[in-house]
This record gives C-alpha cells, sequence and structure tokens, in this order.
C-alpha cells in the first residue's frame, strides 16, 4: 500500500518550465514502479512517463520525449517529472501512479494513484 501526493501544478507561458513533486508513503518507495499519467478535459487519460523501481529505465510518451524528465529519489519517496518548453497541448491534471507489479501506458492497469495536480500552459 502506498499514498501518493503530487504538488508543483500552475499556471504558466508557453514555453516555459515546471517541476511536478509526488510524496510518497507507506511500503517502501523502492518496490515500486512509478510514472505519470495526465487527462485534458474531454479526453482520456494519456501516459506520460515511466521509471523503474531503482530508476535504471525511464519511458517517454512521443509527445513529451525530449521535453520531459522522469525521476525517484526512494532515499526521499519522491518522484517528479521536469516539464520543459511547455506547450498549450500540455495543459492537463497531472496524476502520479504507482504499481509494485508494472510499468505500463494502460491507466487502469495501475494500482495507486494521487489526487492530480493541474497543470495550465497558455500561449
Amino acid at each position: 500500500q502506498v499514498q501518493l501526493v503530487e504538488s508543483g501544478g500552475g499556471s504558466v507561458q508557453a514555453g516555459t518550465s515546471l517541476r511536478l513533486s509526488c510524496a510518497g508513503s507507506g511500503r517502501t518507495f523502492s518496490s515500486y514502479y512509478m510514472g505519470w499519467f495526465r487527462q485534458a478535459p474531454g479526453k482520456e487519460r494519456e501516459f506520460v512517463a515511466g521509471i523503474w523501481k531503482i530508476g535504471d529505465s525511464t519511458y517517454y510518451a512521443d509527445s513529451v520525449k525530449g521535453r520531459f524528465t522522469i525521476s525517484r529519489d526512494n532515499a526521499k519517496n519522491t518522484l517528479s517529472l521536469q516539464m520543459n518548453s511547455l506547450k498549450p497541448e500540455d495543459t492537463a491534471v497531472y496524476y502520479c501512479v504507482a504499481d509494485a507489479s508494472q510499468l505500463t501506458k494502460v491507466a487502469t492497469k495501475w494500482d495507486y494513484w494521487g489526487q492530480g495536480t493541474q497543470v495550465t500552459v497558455s500561449s
């Protein structure tokens, strides 16, 4: 069992950067694959990025590759998403996710979700 709380969302201008954080509690943080999903109004939840349990492998959606960086600090029980060169189409609610058994782009297969944090990018 793990509880997740996102922070760092806000309203920014296109071309700028924002860093999201996710604080975890419960079982040992390193026991979980972790990632980020996002959901814009009227759209399905979209996989953004994922990271293996000790951070040795990372995965990104094509739409954010080269602009976003996912990282984790297991000693601090935190997950981060550094978002650079933000675009209006990045506007969405961003969710931190965790799962003990898999890293997948299918949203329904992740066991644990944070409450979400709003990111709004204006032009």
